[in-house]
C-alpha cells in the first residue's frame, strides 16, 4: 500500500472500490473438498511444519471481516473471553458453519449476530477471501464486507470479552506486519503479527489481514 497521505474520505472509497472488483462470493471448492488444494494459511510460511505436526485441516469455517466505512475506515475486531478454544485472544467474528447455513457469508454473518449483536442490515458483503487453514483444524472461509459506521453492539460475554476498531490503514501498512515464531506442539511455528498499542493481533487473524492486504493492495 502507498505511504502517501489520501484525502479524508478517499482511502474509504479506494478500498471498497478495489474489494469489489477483486474479490467475490464464489465459494471455492476447497472448502469442503480436502483434496482440492488451499491457497493460504498457516501453512504459508512453513508448509513442512503440517507435516511435523501431523495437522489435518477438516472443519469448514467462517469469519466476518467488518470494515467500517468511517471517513478513515477501520477493521471491528473481538477479544475471546478466557475460553478453551482461542482464549483471549483477538479474533474476527466467525465459527464454525452450521448445516443450516445458506452460504459461509450467511455462517459470518449469524455468529456476528450471536457474538456481538451486529444488525444484518448494516452489512453488506462484498466477496472471500482465500480459504485460510488453521493449526486448530479449521479451513476458515473469510468474508470482507462493508459495515455502516451507526452500528450498536451487544456482545455475547460468555465468548466476548470486548469489541473495538483499528485504522485500515495501519493494518494494511506493510511495515507493521511482523514475522514471530513460537513452539507448538514440539513445532516451531512462524506467524505474522501486527500489534497496535496494548491490542497484540497475531496468529490466523493476523494472516487473514495479511492475504486482505495482499489482495486488495497489491
Amino acid at each position: 500500500m502507498t505511504d502517501v497521505a489520501l484525502p479524508g474520505g478517499a482511502m474509504s472509497e479506494d478500498f471498497f472500490r478495489r474489494a469489489r472488483a477483486r474479490l467475490t462470493l464464489d465459494v471455492p471448492a476447497a472448502l469442503n473438498d480436502l483434496q482440492a488444494q488451499a491457497k493460504r494459511g498457516d501453512l504459508d510460511l512453513d508448509p513442512a511444519a503440517w507435516e511435523r505436526a501431523g495437522v489435518k485441516a477438516t472443519r469448514p469455517a467462517a469469519v466476518l471481516v467488518p470494515v467500517v466505512d468511517r471517513s478513515e475506515p477501520t477493521v471491528l475486531l473481538t477479544l475471546r473471553t478466557e475460553l478453551p478454544s482461542h482464549p483471549g485472544q483477538i479474533a474476527f467474528p466467525g465459527g464454525k458453519i452450521d448445516p443450516h447455513d445458506r452460504s459461509p457469508a450467511e455462517a459470518a454473518l449469524r455468529e456476528a449476530a450471536e457474538e456481538i449483536g451486529l444488525a444484518r442490515a448494516l452489512i453488506e458483503p462484498i466477496g472471500y477471501l482465500d480459504l485460510y487453514l488453521s493449526f486448530s483444524g479449521y479451513r476458515i472461509l473469510p468474508t470482507v464486507a462493508r459495515v455502516a459506521p451507526d452500528y450498536e453492539l451487544a456482545l455475547g460475554e460468555a465468548e466476548v470479552a470486548d469489541a473495538f476498531e483499528v485504522p485500515l490503514a495501519f493494518l494494511m501498512d506493510a511495515r507493521n506486519h511482523s514475522l514471530r515464531s513460537r513452539e507448538w506442539k514440539g513445532v516451531t511455528r512462524r506467524y505474522y503479527a501486527m500489534p497496535f498499542g496494548e491490542r497484540y493481533i497475531w496468529g490466523v487473524t493476523a494472516g487473514i489481514l495479511r492475504n486482505l492486504y495482499e489482495r486488495i493492495y497489491t
